[in-house]
């Protein structure tokens, strides 16, 4: 066979693997065609994928690698970077006691606006960190994620005296994703600054974390059928691989689902999710929730009455969260066994097409029995 035969056969294959790969890529969901642009930049140099990292005066610095601003991207569905933070190099007992992250320009890493910011995720080795506090039991009980920052709410402090112990030299590993609701012909590269900060006192008092949400019955035979019975609580998912839980009768839920057009009230009890033996303080909650949320508690159906409320301030004239308040308290509040609870979410979709919308809780209860094991080592 003649090279140039050769050749047109493989110009050929080429042209055919180049248009299957063009059709594969724009029938991928936005989010799957962001981690597919990332990959390929970073495959090809055109970003590195190395973060900027500086850690001192007890607060531990990281700038993202670079994202790739180019079109509208949704919750959960933009350019996404993650890195392993090790506070320090030796098993010192370190105190975290807040959170940040901001949207920086590419190249002057001047701050821009935080419409640009998603969420920012940070998870810990459960196995690891309750081995090493020798609280074994809690391993695996619920899923590592100790926090999360998400728009609106892009700052987040516990109260003063009281923290998140770990040692220095376990790892926590922080996930950072990219949003824009608002600018459909985007063309620009961004970052993430996330900012831990930790105390090395030794008097505080130790914070640990449940993590509560919404999660809606939907009809699994048909999950995306509408309109639905407001009576049976369902909701319609936005999809069933992600976000799809088990309500422990092998009835399926979802913790993200779509809102109408107009106001609707969402509420599921989360009696397992906090998973409370006799009772537990809570003094401090860090809330995420996509727009169009105006309000959201954690109600005490018992006593009739929300243990706190947060509100939620949207943007006028585009989309997106201006600011979600946090609960933080020194008192605390108590929560007990006995009492039945459910988170309650408000939401007030003012465009003419039906969004998507989650409502999570990142709670924070006094950990006593943490704290008599830490006592008995001094």
């Amino acid at each position: 066979m003649r090279k140039s035969k050769i050749y047109k056969i493989l110009g050929v294959l080429i042209l055919l693997a180049i248009i299957g790969g063009g059709i594969w890529y724009w029938q991928l969901p936005n989010r799957h065609k962001a981690i597919v642009k990332s990959f390929l930049f970073e495959k090809l140099g055109v970003v590195s994928p190395n973060w900027k990292i500086e850690n001192k005066s007890e607060t531990y610095r990281m700038i993202s690698p670079e994202f790739y601003i180019d079109g509208i991207y949704k919750s959960m569905e933009g350019p996404k970077a993650s890195n392993y933070v090790q506070l320090s190099q030796d098993s010192t007992l370190l105190w975290l006691t807040s959170f940040h992250v901001k949207a920086i320009d590419n190249k002057s890493l001047q701050t821009i606006s935080k419409d640009f910011i998603c969420h920012t995720n940070v998870d810990f080795n459960d196995m690891k960190y309750y081995s090493s506090l020798h609280l074994e039991k809690r391993i695996g009980k619920q899923y590592p994620r100790l926090t999360s920052l998400s728009h609106g709410m892009e700052n987040f402090s516990f109260p003063a005296g009281y923290g998140v112990p770990m040692k220095g030299n376990e790892f926590l590993y922080v996930t950072t994703q990219s949003l824009n609701h608002n600018l459909p012909d985007a063309n620009f590269w961004m970052r993430h600054e996330v900012d831990i900060n930790y105390s090395r006192e030794k008097n505080l008092k130790p914070l640990m974390s449940r993590t509560a949400f919404i999660m809606l019955p939907f009809n699994e035979s048909n999950p995306y059928k509408s309109p639905l019975d407001p009576g049976t609580n369902q909701c319609i998912p936005v999809e069933t691989k992600n976000h799809t839980y088990d309500d422990g009768h092998g009835k399926k839920l979802s913790g993200h689902w779509v809102i109408p057009v107009g106001k609707n009230t969402y509420r599921s009890s989360v009696n397992g999710q906090l998973g409370i033996q006799d009772s537990l303080r809570l003094h401090a909650a860090a809330i995420h929730v996509h727009p169009f949320a105006t309000k959201i508690s954690l109600f005490d159906k018992t006593a009739n009455k929300a243990i706190f409320t947060s509100k939620i301030i949207n943007h006028t004239g585009k989309i997106g969260l201006t600011s979600i308040a946090p609960f933080s308290s020194v008192e605390g509040i108590w929560l007990y066994k006995n009492h039945d609870y459910e988170i309650v979410l408000d939401v007030n979709n003012t465009t003419q097409v039906s969004q998507d919308m989650m409502g999570s809780m990142f709670l924070f209860f006094y950990d006593k029995e943490l704290d008599d094991l830490l006592q008995k080592k001094k």
